[in-house]
Protein backbone atom coordinates (compact mmCIF):
# COMPACT_ATOMS: atom_id res chain seq x y z
CA UNK A 1 0.00 0.00 0.00
CA UNK A 2 0.99 3.34 -0.27
CA UNK A 3 2.28 3.82 3.38
CA UNK A 4 4.38 1.02 3.28
CA UNK A 5 6.41 2.94 0.85
CA UNK A 6 6.43 6.28 1.88
CA UNK A 7 6.88 5.60 5.59
CA UNK A 8 2.87 5.68 7.43
CA UNK A 9 -0.11 6.21 6.44
CA UNK A 10 0.45 10.39 6.90
CA UNK A 11 2.88 10.00 3.87
CA UNK A 12 6.27 11.04 4.12
CA UNK A 13 8.82 9.25 5.47
CA UNK A 14 11.53 8.07 8.64
CA UNK A 15 9.09 7.09 10.58
CA UNK A 16 7.29 10.45 10.88
CA UNK A 17 4.56 10.92 13.52
CA UNK A 18 0.80 11.55 12.29
CA UNK A 19 1.34 14.93 13.23
CA UNK A 20 4.18 16.07 10.91
CA UNK A 21 7.47 17.13 11.55
CA UNK A 22 6.27 18.88 15.04
CA UNK A 23 6.68 17.82 18.46
CA UNK A 24 6.02 14.12 19.26
CA UNK A 25 2.71 13.51 20.80
CA UNK A 26 2.90 12.78 25.14
CA UNK A 27 3.50 9.33 26.21
CA UNK A 28 0.67 8.33 28.48
CA UNK A 29 2.65 6.10 30.52
CA UNK A 30 5.08 8.49 30.85
CA UNK A 31 2.44 11.15 32.49
CA UNK A 32 0.89 8.33 34.17
CA UNK A 33 4.38 7.10 36.65
CA UNK A 34 5.50 11.08 36.97
CA UNK A 35 1.85 11.41 38.80
CA UNK A 36 2.52 7.78 41.23
CA UNK A 37 5.91 9.72 41.97
CA UNK A 38 3.87 12.74 43.34
CA UNK A 39 1.43 11.10 45.13
CA UNK A 40 4.80 8.89 46.76
CA UNK A 41 6.38 12.17 47.60
CA UNK A 42 3.02 13.74 49.08
CA UNK A 43 1.93 10.43 51.61
CA UNK A 44 4.20 9.90 54.41
CA UNK A 45 7.10 6.88 54.08
CA UNK A 46 6.89 3.82 55.66
CA UNK A 47 3.99 1.92 57.74
CA UNK A 48 2.53 5.46 57.23
CA UNK A 49 1.78 5.61 53.76
CA UNK A 50 -1.37 3.19 54.02
CA UNK A 51 -2.70 4.96 56.71
CA UNK A 52 -2.36 8.56 55.17
CA UNK A 53 -4.11 6.24 51.86
CA UNK A 54 -7.32 5.70 53.95
CA UNK A 55 -7.67 9.00 55.54
CA UNK A 56 -7.52 10.34 51.78
CA UNK A 57 -10.18 8.39 50.57
CA UNK A 58 -12.26 8.63 53.71
CA UNK A 59 -11.51 12.53 53.08
CA UNK A 60 -12.90 11.98 49.18
CA UNK A 61 -15.95 9.88 50.65
CA UNK A 62 -17.08 12.77 53.36
CA UNK A 63 -17.00 14.79 50.37
CA UNK A 64 -19.04 12.95 48.04
CA UNK A 65 -21.44 12.59 50.78
CA UNK A 66 -21.80 16.31 51.78
CA UNK A 67 -22.42 16.94 47.97
CA UNK A 68 -25.54 15.91 48.38
CA UNK A 69 -26.84 18.77 50.55
CA UNK A 70 -28.69 21.58 48.27
CA UNK A 71 -30.86 24.78 49.00
CA UNK A 72 -34.25 25.35 47.36
CA UNK A 73 -35.13 29.44 47.16
CA UNK A 74 -38.61 30.88 48.05
CA UNK A 75 -38.96 30.76 44.51
CA UNK A 76 -38.63 27.20 43.27
CA UNK A 77 -39.14 23.71 44.24
CA UNK A 78 -37.41 21.02 44.21
CA UNK A 79 -38.09 17.81 41.77
CA UNK A 80 -35.57 15.03 43.25
CA UNK A 81 -34.74 12.27 40.77
CA UNK A 82 -33.18 8.82 41.59
CA UNK A 83 -31.20 7.42 38.63
CA UNK A 84 -32.78 9.86 36.34
CA UNK A 85 -36.78 9.11 37.12
CA UNK A 86 -39.11 11.01 39.70
CA UNK A 87 -38.44 10.24 43.25
CA UNK A 88 -40.14 12.89 45.63
CA UNK A 89 -40.62 16.71 45.56
CA UNK A 90 -38.49 19.00 47.86
CA UNK A 91 -39.31 22.44 49.11
CA UNK A 92 -38.07 25.59 49.50
CA UNK A 93 -34.85 25.35 52.47
CA UNK A 94 -32.38 23.27 52.96
CA UNK A 95 -32.63 19.61 51.51
CA UNK A 96 -30.62 16.64 50.67
CA UNK A 97 -30.49 13.56 47.94
CA UNK A 98 -28.14 10.58 47.50
CA UNK A 99 -25.40 11.85 46.07
CA UNK A 100 -24.76 12.46 42.27
CA UNK A 101 -25.03 9.90 40.35
CA UNK A 102 -27.23 8.46 42.63
CA UNK A 103 -30.13 11.23 42.68
CA UNK A 104 -30.20 14.31 41.15
CA UNK A 105 -32.34 17.52 42.14
CA UNK A 106 -34.15 19.87 39.67
CA UNK A 107 -35.52 23.20 41.16
CA UNK A 108 -37.57 24.81 38.46
CA UNK A 109 -38.92 28.44 39.70
CA UNK A 110 -42.55 27.72 39.68
CA UNK A 111 -43.42 31.71 40.68
CA UNK A 112 -41.86 33.07 38.36
CA UNK A 113 -43.94 34.61 35.60
CA UNK A 114 -42.98 33.83 31.80
CA UNK A 115 -43.26 35.37 28.75
CA UNK A 116 -44.03 34.51 25.31
CA UNK A 117 -43.93 37.11 22.17
CA UNK A 118 -45.95 35.91 19.18
CA UNK A 119 -46.03 38.23 15.75
CA UNK A 120 -42.61 40.17 17.38
CA UNK A 121 -39.46 39.87 19.11
CA UNK A 122 -38.30 42.18 21.42
CA UNK A 123 -34.88 43.09 21.65
CA UNK A 124 -32.69 45.25 23.53
CA UNK A 125 -32.40 48.00 21.85
CA UNK A 126 -36.31 48.11 22.45
CA UNK A 127 -35.73 49.73 25.58
CA UNK A 128 -33.22 52.23 24.33
CA UNK A 129 -35.30 53.49 21.60
CA UNK A 130 -35.28 50.98 19.43
CA UNK A 131 -38.55 48.96 17.62
CA UNK A 132 -39.35 45.86 18.03
CA UNK A 133 -38.46 42.99 15.51
CA UNK A 134 -41.90 41.99 13.20
CA UNK A 135 -42.64 38.48 12.19
CA UNK A 136 -45.39 38.42 9.62
CA UNK A 137 -45.30 34.72 9.41
CA UNK A 138 -46.56 35.01 12.79
CA UNK A 139 -48.31 37.87 13.00
CA UNK A 140 -50.81 37.70 9.75
CA UNK A 141 -54.07 35.64 10.35
CA UNK A 142 -57.21 35.47 8.47
CA UNK A 143 -60.48 36.15 10.39
CA UNK A 144 -63.96 35.21 10.61
CA UNK A 145 -64.75 37.52 7.43
CA UNK A 146 -61.90 36.57 5.32
CA UNK A 147 -60.20 39.62 5.79
CA UNK A 148 -56.44 39.65 6.79
CA UNK A 149 -55.31 41.33 9.85
CA UNK A 150 -51.80 41.63 11.37
CA UNK A 151 -51.72 40.82 15.61
CA UNK A 152 -49.04 40.75 17.97
CA UNK A 153 -49.83 39.58 21.33
CA UNK A 154 -47.63 38.09 24.13
CA UNK A 155 -48.65 35.46 26.50
CA UNK A 156 -47.94 35.25 30.52
CA UNK A 157 -47.41 31.75 32.11
CA UNK A 158 -46.34 29.86 35.29
CA UNK A 159 -45.41 26.48 36.35
CA UNK A 160 -48.29 24.94 38.09
CA UNK A 161 -46.43 21.26 38.12
CA UNK A 162 -43.29 21.11 38.34
CA UNK A 163 -43.27 17.60 37.73
CA UNK A 164 -45.41 17.49 34.70
CA UNK A 165 -43.17 20.71 33.56
CA UNK A 166 -39.86 18.20 33.79
CA UNK A 167 -41.03 15.54 32.39
CA UNK A 168 -43.95 16.06 29.74
CA UNK A 169 -42.67 18.56 27.96
CA UNK A 170 -39.82 19.18 26.22
CA UNK A 171 -39.19 22.99 25.26
CA UNK A 172 -41.53 24.86 27.31
CA UNK A 173 -41.26 28.05 25.90
CA UNK A 174 -41.84 26.36 22.38
CA UNK A 175 -44.64 24.86 23.28
CA UNK A 176 -46.33 27.54 24.74
CA UNK A 177 -45.94 29.29 21.74
CA UNK A 178 -47.01 27.19 19.40
CA UNK A 179 -50.02 26.73 21.15
CA UNK A 180 -50.96 29.74 21.38
CA UNK A 181 -50.29 30.89 18.08
CA UNK A 182 -52.69 27.97 17.01
CA UNK A 183 -55.53 29.06 19.63
CA UNK A 184 -55.37 32.58 18.38
CA UNK A 185 -55.53 31.74 14.83
CA UNK A 186 -58.79 29.96 15.60
CA UNK A 187 -60.13 32.86 18.12
CA UNK A 188 -59.57 35.46 15.39
CA UNK A 189 -60.88 32.94 12.21
CA UNK A 190 -64.56 33.25 14.18
CA UNK A 191 -64.03 37.01 14.65
CA UNK A 192 -65.08 39.47 12.25
CA UNK A 193 -62.26 42.57 11.62
CA UNK A 194 -64.51 45.18 12.82
CA UNK A 195 -65.22 43.49 15.84
CA UNK A 196 -60.83 42.80 16.14
CA UNK A 197 -60.23 46.37 15.75
CA UNK A 198 -62.69 47.71 18.34
CA UNK A 199 -64.89 46.10 21.08
CA UNK A 200 -63.73 42.66 20.33
CA UNK A 201 -60.27 43.16 21.69
CA UNK A 202 -61.08 41.78 25.17
CA UNK A 203 -63.31 38.41 24.10
CA UNK A 204 -60.22 37.56 21.83
CA UNK A 205 -57.85 37.86 24.73
CA UNK A 206 -60.31 36.02 27.08
CA UNK A 207 -61.36 32.89 24.61
CA UNK A 208 -57.50 32.77 23.35
CA UNK A 209 -56.42 32.23 26.80
CA UNK A 210 -59.24 29.43 27.51
CA UNK A 211 -58.82 27.59 24.44
CA UNK A 212 -54.71 27.72 25.14
CA UNK A 213 -54.83 26.45 28.35
CA UNK A 214 -57.34 23.33 27.37
CA UNK A 215 -54.68 22.61 24.64
CA UNK A 216 -52.16 23.01 27.44
CA UNK A 217 -53.79 20.98 29.92
CA UNK A 218 -54.24 18.15 27.37
CA UNK A 219 -50.55 17.78 26.92
CA UNK A 220 -50.66 17.65 30.87
CA UNK A 221 -47.71 20.22 30.63
CA UNK A 222 -48.18 21.60 33.89
CA UNK A 223 -47.97 25.18 32.53
CA UNK A 224 -50.53 27.76 33.93
CA UNK A 225 -51.78 30.93 31.17
CA UNK A 226 -52.13 33.71 33.73
CA UNK A 227 -52.58 37.01 30.49
CA UNK A 228 -52.95 36.88 27.04
CA UNK A 229 -52.28 40.71 25.90
CA UNK A 230 -52.66 42.05 22.46
CA UNK A 231 -50.07 44.34 22.01
CA UNK A 232 -50.73 45.44 18.08
CA UNK A 233 -54.19 44.51 16.36
CA UNK A 234 -54.09 46.56 12.56
CA UNK A 235 -54.49 45.57 9.01
CA UNK A 236 -51.68 44.46 7.10
CA UNK A 237 -48.90 47.29 6.18
CA UNK A 238 -49.43 47.37 2.33
CA UNK A 239 -53.14 48.17 2.32
CA UNK A 240 -53.17 49.53 5.90
CA UNK A 241 -54.56 53.22 4.05
CA UNK A 242 -57.36 51.73 1.84
CA UNK A 243 -58.53 50.06 5.21
CA UNK A 244 -57.95 53.87 6.74
CA UNK A 245 -60.33 55.25 3.85
CA UNK A 246 -62.35 52.70 4.39
CA UNK A 247 -62.78 53.15 8.37
CA UNK A 248 -63.58 56.53 7.97
CA UNK A 249 -66.21 56.30 5.37
CA UNK A 250 -67.85 53.87 7.99
CA UNK A 251 -67.80 56.37 10.42
CA UNK A 252 -68.94 59.44 8.14
CA UNK A 253 -71.77 57.09 7.47
CA UNK A 254 -72.54 56.60 10.95
CA UNK A 255 -72.25 59.81 11.87
CA UNK A 256 -74.86 60.95 9.26
CA UNK A 257 -77.39 58.01 10.39
CA UNK A 258 -77.08 59.30 13.96
CA UNK A 259 -78.17 62.78 12.76
CA UNK A 260 -80.53 61.50 11.11
CA UNK A 261 -82.04 59.76 13.43
CA UNK A 262 -81.66 62.70 15.62
CA UNK A 263 -83.08 64.99 12.96
CA UNK A 264 -86.30 61.96 13.06
CA UNK A 265 -85.99 62.36 17.19
CA UNK A 266 -87.02 65.53 17.16
CA UNK A 267 -89.39 66.30 14.58
CA UNK A 268 -91.75 62.88 15.13
CA UNK A 269 -92.38 63.65 18.32
CA UNK A 270 -93.32 67.19 17.40
CA UNK A 271 -95.75 65.80 14.97
CA UNK A 272 -97.19 63.54 17.34
CA UNK A 273 -97.75 66.12 19.59
CA UNK A 274 -99.34 68.21 17.20
CA UNK A 275 -101.71 65.56 15.97
CA UNK A 276 -103.05 65.10 19.45
CA UNK A 277 -103.46 68.79 20.34
CA UNK A 278 -105.40 68.53 16.90
CA UNK A 279 -107.57 65.26 17.74
CA UNK A 280 -107.66 67.48 21.62
CA UNK A 281 -109.06 70.31 20.22
CA UNK A 282 -111.41 68.28 17.91
CA UNK A 283 -112.98 66.22 20.59
CA UNK A 284 -113.56 69.29 22.61
CA UNK A 285 -115.70 70.94 19.39
CA UNK A 286 -117.64 67.80 19.51
CA UNK A 287 -118.16 67.55 23.10
CA UNK A 288 -118.94 71.50 22.88
CA UNK A 289 -121.44 71.15 19.78
CA UNK A 290 -123.02 67.60 21.67
CA UNK A 291 -123.96 69.20 24.76
CA UNK A 292 -125.14 72.58 23.16
CA UNK A 293 -127.47 70.40 21.11
CA UNK A 294 -128.36 68.25 23.78
CA UNK A 295 -129.48 71.45 25.61
CA UNK A 296 -131.45 72.75 22.78
CA UNK A 297 -133.65 70.17 23.09
CA UNK A 298 -133.37 69.86 26.40
CA UNK A 299 -134.72 73.37 26.52
CA UNK A 300 -137.17 73.09 23.54
CA UNK A 301 -138.48 69.82 25.05
CA UNK A 302 -138.87 71.82 28.41
CA UNK A 303 -140.81 74.97 26.01
CA UNK A 304 -143.14 71.97 24.02
CA UNK A 305 -144.08 70.28 27.57
CA UNK A 306 -145.10 73.61 29.00
CA UNK A 307 -146.77 74.79 25.85
CA UNK A 308 -149.03 70.98 26.24
CA UNK A 309 -150.02 71.88 29.82
CA UNK A 310 -151.27 75.94 28.69
CA UNK A 311 -151.17 76.07 25.06
CA UNK A 312 -152.97 79.88 25.02
CA UNK A 313 -150.75 81.21 27.50
CA UNK A 314 -147.45 79.78 26.45
CA UNK A 315 -148.02 80.86 23.12
CA UNK A 316 -148.78 84.17 24.26
CA UNK A 317 -145.67 84.17 26.56
CA UNK A 318 -143.49 82.96 23.88
CA UNK A 319 -144.39 85.63 21.15
CA UNK A 320 -144.01 88.36 23.66
CA UNK A 321 -140.48 87.30 24.23
CA UNK A 322 -140.21 87.22 20.49
CA UNK A 323 -141.09 90.33 20.20
CA UNK A 324 -138.66 91.43 23.22
CA UNK A 325 -135.86 89.64 21.50
CA UNK A 326 -136.54 91.17 18.10
CA UNK A 327 -137.12 94.52 19.19
CA UNK A 328 -134.40 94.78 21.83
CA UNK A 329 -131.80 94.92 18.66
CA UNK A 330 -134.13 97.22 15.89
CA UNK A 331 -134.50 100.86 15.40
CA UNK A 332 -138.70 101.75 17.35
CA UNK A 333 -140.42 104.56 15.84
CA UNK A 334 -144.06 105.85 17.30
CA UNK A 335 -146.36 107.21 14.93
CA UNK A 336 -150.03 108.83 16.92
CA UNK A 337 -152.72 109.25 14.65
CA UNK A 338 -154.31 111.21 17.13
CA UNK A 339 -152.17 113.72 18.08
CA UNK A 340 -152.07 115.02 13.88
CA UNK A 341 -154.86 117.11 14.87
CA UNK A 342 -153.78 119.02 17.54
CA UNK A 343 -150.70 119.86 15.22
CA UNK A 344 -147.59 117.51 16.95
CA UNK A 345 -145.28 115.73 14.85
CA UNK A 346 -146.88 112.13 15.42
CA UNK A 347 -142.72 110.53 15.17
CA UNK A 348 -140.96 109.84 17.96
CA UNK A 349 -137.54 108.07 17.54
CA UNK A 350 -136.66 106.37 20.36
CA UNK A 351 -133.13 104.88 20.07
CA UNK A 352 -132.06 108.45 18.92
CA UNK A 353 -133.56 109.63 22.64
CA UNK A 354 -131.24 106.96 24.56
CA UNK A 355 -128.66 108.13 23.73
CA UNK A 356 -126.11 109.86 25.86
CA UNK A 357 -126.20 113.75 24.54
CA UNK A 358 -122.48 115.35 23.18
CA UNK A 359 -120.83 117.49 25.68
CA UNK A 360 -120.72 120.85 24.51
CA UNK A 361 -117.09 122.06 23.11
CA UNK A 362 -116.77 125.51 25.47
CA UNK A 363 -117.36 125.87 29.31
CA UNK A 364 -120.04 127.86 29.19
CA UNK A 365 -123.37 126.62 30.29
CA UNK A 366 -125.97 126.05 27.94
CA UNK A 367 -129.67 126.10 28.48
CA UNK A 368 -131.01 122.83 28.71
CA UNK A 369 -133.44 121.62 25.56
CA UNK A 370 -136.91 121.28 25.98
CA UNK A 371 -138.35 118.12 26.86
CA UNK A 372 -139.77 116.64 23.80
CA UNK A 373 -143.13 115.72 24.31
CA UNK A 374 -144.06 111.69 24.15
CA UNK A 375 -146.94 110.80 22.90
CA UNK A 376 -148.04 107.11 23.57
CA UNK A 377 -149.50 105.16 20.65
CA UNK A 378 -149.43 101.74 18.93
CA UNK A 379 -145.95 100.56 17.09
CA UNK A 380 -145.91 99.46 14.44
Amino acid sequence: MSWNQGGGPWGGGGGQSPWGRGPKPPNFDDLLRKSQDRLRRILPVGPMRGRGLILLVAALIVLWIASGFYRVEPDELGVVLRFGAYNRMAYPGLNYHLPTPIELALTPKVTRVNRVEVGFRDTSQRSAGGRATELPEESLMLTGDENIVDINFTVFWLIKDARAYLFNIRNPDGTVKSAAESAMREVIGRTEIARAFAEGRGKIETDTQALLQEILDSYNSGVEITQVQLQKVDPPGPVIDAFRDVQSAKIDQQRLINEAQAYRNNVVPVAHGDAARVVQEAEAYRQQVVRAAEGDAARFLSVYESYKAAEDVTARRLYIETMEHILRTTTKIFLDKSAAASGVVPYLPLPNLLQPLPLPATTTPQPAAPPVPQTRGTPR
